[in-house]
C-alpha cells in the first residue's frame, strides 16, 4: 500500500513525517535537518531555491526571497493584515486575479506567483524529501492548517497541495494534530489544552482523550499572531534606536532590513536559553561616505518587556476556549505547548500561571504537528486502527438575511462532519430568484464576517412574499470544507455549491499551475540527473588520474602526455560548463574516461608481462 505522508506547512518552518509500522518517523531533509525553512527564492539566473538554500542567500537577495507566505494564503488584498504585511517584507506583494476582492500575489521579476504556488513549491520540496527517504513515489498527504483558518484558506491550502502533485486526503487542524502526536500509543484519559504559538498564527484547543478517542471540545485563535510579530517588534526597536543615534531610517533599505530581521530572530532564539545576547551588525549602512554599525546587548528582561503585549493577547482566547468547552481551569489535566515560540520562557511561564499547571515537555514543539498529521494519514489508509478523531469547526457558518444581518446555521465549535438546515422565504411579492450569501464568522452584521460565496436559486413559484418555503442546508466535511444547498419545497428546484476559495484560483488557474509545476519537476529531475552524472564523471576522472599516477611509469612519454592533457581538458569542462552540458555529452564523456582508464590498464598489463 502506498504511503501517505503528514505535512506541517508552517509559516516559518515546515516538517514532513510518515508512519512506519507503529512508529512515526520525522523525515530529515537533504541538509540533515528535521524541519525545513518555509522559504522560496529565485536567484539571478532564475533558478528556484527552497528551504535552507533559500534562507542562506536571503540577505544578499531580499527582494526575490519569499517567506511567511502562509499569512497571505486565502486572503484578499483589502485585508488589513495583508496591507500590514506589505509594509514589513522586502518582496513585492501585488493584487492578482479578477473580481472586486483581488487576491495577493508575489511579484518576482515579470511574473506574479500566487501564495498557493509558493506554498506548492515548499510542499513539493517536502514531498521529494519523503520520496528520497522512502524510495517510492508519494502522491497523497494530510496537511495541517491553523484551527482558525476559514474555509477559503483551507481550500487554498488544498489547491497548493494539488499544484504540488498531492492528493490532499485531509486538511487537519494543527492543535488537533498535535494532540494526536502527544497521545498516540499511550492509554491516556485526560482533558488537555494545546497552546500553539507558531511562526505566524496562534491557536488554542481543548481536547478530551480516552480509549483512542480524540474529541475536540473547543478551538479558536488568531491568524496573525506568531513569531513573525515578535521578530518585527524587536526589529522595530533596533530600527528606532539606529535612527535616533544616526539620523537614518533603514526601513527603505531592503538588504539592511533583512539583516536586522534576521538578527532580531537570532536574538529572540538565543534569549530562550541565555540571559543576555549581543547583537552585532557591522557596516549596516553608509552615511556621507562613512560606514555605520549597529551594536548592542539585549537582555531577556528587555525582550520580555518589549513582547509582553503579544503574549497577553493569547490569554483572552484561552479564557474563551474554556468557556466554549464549558470547563474550568481545574478540569484541565495537561498543557501541551506547540510551535517554536513556546520555547520562550515568558510564554511558558505565563501559560503555566494561567492554567495553574506545569508545562508538559514530552513533545517536540517543532515536530509534533507533523507527527499527528502522519498518524491521521495512517488512520485514513488503514495502517492505524485504534484512533478516532472528533474535530470541530472553529467559526460559525450561516447566511445573510434581510437588513444585512448574519444568521448562523452551524455554531462555532460544532463537531464535524456535520450538517444543519433552516427554512427561509422571500422578501418581495412574486420573487422569482433568491441570492444566497454564505458567510463565516462571529459578528452579528453580515458585512463584518468573511464572505465565502454567493449563489442563486431561480424558478421560484410566483407567490406573495413569505409564502415560498426555501430550505438552506449547510454541510461540513471532516476537513472543514463547506457545501451549501438551497431547495424550494413546492417545486423541488434546487441550487447548490461546494464553496470554492473566494476571489482565489479558478480550476483553469489550478490546472495551469499543476502543468507548470510538473514541467518544473521534470526540469528539476533532469538537473538532478545531470548533477549525478557529472559527479560520476568527476569520480572517473579521479580514478583515471590515480591509475595514471600508479601505472604511468609503464606508458611512453607521448601517451602519458596525451592522457594528462585529455584528463585536464575533461576536468575543466566538467567544472566550468555543467549548466550547458546535455546528458548525452556527459554519457559520452564518461564513456571516454572509461576508455582512458582501460587503455592505461591494458598498456600497463602488457608492459608488466
Amino acid at each position: 500500500m502506498a504511503k501517505v505522508i503528514g505535512i506541517d506547512l508552517g509559516t516559518t518552518n515546515s516538517c514532513v513525517s510518515v508512519m512506519e509500522g507503529d512508529e512515526v518517523i520525522v523525515i530529515a531533509n537533504r541538509e540533515g535537518a528535521r524541519t525545513t525553512p518555509s522559504i522560496v527564492a529565485f536567484n539571478a539566473s532564475g533558478e528556484r531555491l527552497v528551504g535552507q538554500m533559500a534562507k542562506r542567500q536571503a540577505a544578499k537577495n531580499p527582494r526575490m526571497t519569499i517567506f511567511a507566505v502562509k499569512r497571505l494564503i486565502g486572503r484578499t488584498m483589502d485585508d488589513p493584515e495583508v496591507q500590514r504585511m506589505r509594509s514589513f517584507v522586502p518582496f513585492e506583494i501585488v493584487p492578482m486575479g479578477s473580481g472586486e476582492s483581488k487576491t495577493p500575489g508575489v511579484k518576482i521579476n515579470d511574473k506574479v506567483y500566487s501564495p498557493q504556488e509558493i506554498s506548492a513549491m515548499i510542499l513539493s520540496h517536502l514531498r521529494e524529501t519523503a520520496e528520497d527517504y522512502l524510495g517510492e513515489k508519494i502522491d497523497q498527504a494530510v496537511i495541517t492548517v491553523p484551527a482558525n483558518f476559514n474555509d477559503t484558506q483551507r481550500q487554498a491550502t488544498r489547491d497548493a497541495g494539488r499544484i504540488a502533485g498531492l492528493d490532499v486526503l485531509r486538511v487537519l487542524n494543527e492543535p488537533t494534530a498535535a494532540s494526536l502526536g502527544y497521545g498516540f500509543g499511550e492509554d491516556r484519559h485526560e482533558t488537555i489544552v494545546v497552546y500553539d504559538l507558531g511562526g505566524g498564527t496562534f491557536d488554542i484547543s481543548i481536547l478530551r482523550l480516552g480509549d483512542g478517542l480524540y474529541e475536540v471540545l473547543a478551538s479558536l485563535g488568531d491568524p496573525f499572531l506568531g513569531g513573525e510579530d515578535f521578530d518585527n517588534t524587536i526589529a522595530d526597536m533596533m530600527l528606532d534606536e539606529f535612527q535616533d543615534e544616526n539620523g537614518l531610517d533603514l526601513r527603505a533599505d531592503m538588504s539592511a532590513m533583512f539583516r536586522i530581521k534576521e538578527a532580531a530572530e537570532c536574538a529572540k532564539q538565543e534569549l530562550s536559553v541565555a540571559r543576555e545576547t549581543d547583537i552585532s551588525l557591522p557596516f549596516i549602512a553608509m552615511k556621507d561616505g562613512v560606514p555605520l554599525h549597529y551594536e548592542r546587548t539585549l537582555s531577556r528582561v528587555e525582550l520580555e518587556s518589549l513582547t509582553q503585549h503579544l503574549v497577553e493577547r493569547t490569554i483572552p482566547m484561552c479564557e474563551q476556549a474554556l468557556a466554549d468547552a464549558h470547563l474550568n481551569k481545574s478540569d484541565i489535566t495537561q498543557v501541551v505547548l506547540v510551535g517554536g515560540m513556546t520555547r520562550m520562557p515568558l510564554v511558558r511561564q505565563r501559560v503555566s500561571d494561567f492554567f495553574g499547571l506545569p508545562i508538559n515537555s514530552e513533545v517536540n514543539p517543532d515536530e509534533v504537528v507533523s507527527m499527528g498529521a502522519s498518524i491521521q494519514a495512517g488512520v485514513l489508509n488503514g495502517e492505524v486502527q485504534e484512533v478516532m478523531l472528533m474535530d470541530v469547526t472553529p467559526l460559525s457558518l450561516g447566511i445573510e438575511t434581510m437588513g444585512g444581518v448574519f444568521m448562523p446555521l452551524i455554531a462555532r465549535n460544532s463537531p464535524i462532519p456535520c450538517e444543519a438546515s433552516e427554512i427561509f422565504s422571500t422578501t418581495v411579492d412574486y420573487q422569482e430568484m433568491v441570492n444566497v450569501h454564505v458567510l463565516q464568522g462571529e459578528r452579528r452584521l453580515a458585512s463584518e464576517n468573511h464572505s465565502l460565496a454567493h449563489f442563486e436559486l431561480w424558478g421560484l413559484p410566483p407567490l406573495l412574499r413569505g409564502m415560498p418555503q426555501i430550505e438552506v442546508k449547510f454541510q461540513i466535511d471532516a476537513s472543514g470544507i463547506v457545501s451549501v444547498s438551497a431547495i424550494e419545497k413546492t417545486t423541488g428546484r434546487e441550487a447548490n455549491i461546494k464553496i470554492e476559495a473566494s476571489g482565489g484560483l479558478s480550476e483553469d488557474d489550478i490546472n495551469a499551475m499543476i502543468e507548470e509545476a510538473e514541467a518544473q519537476r521534470n526540469k528539476d529531475d533532469e538537473i538532478h540527473e545531470r548533477i549525478e552524472r557529472i559527479n560520476e564523471a568527476k569520480g572517473l576522472v579521479y580514478m583515471a588520474e590515480r591509475s595514471l599516477k600508479q601505472l604511468g611509469q609503464y606508458l611512453d612519454e607521448e601517451k602519458s602526455t596525451q592522457v594528462r592533457e585529455e584528463l585536464k581538458a575533461i576536468k575543466e569542462y566538467l567544472d566550468n560548463n555543467p549548466e550547458l552540458m546535455l546528458l548525452e555529452d556527459i554519457v559520452d564523456t564518461k564513456k571516454r574516461l572509461e576508455e582512458i582508464a582501460q587503455s592505461i590498464a591494458e598498456i600497463a598489463y602488457q608492459a608488466m608481462t
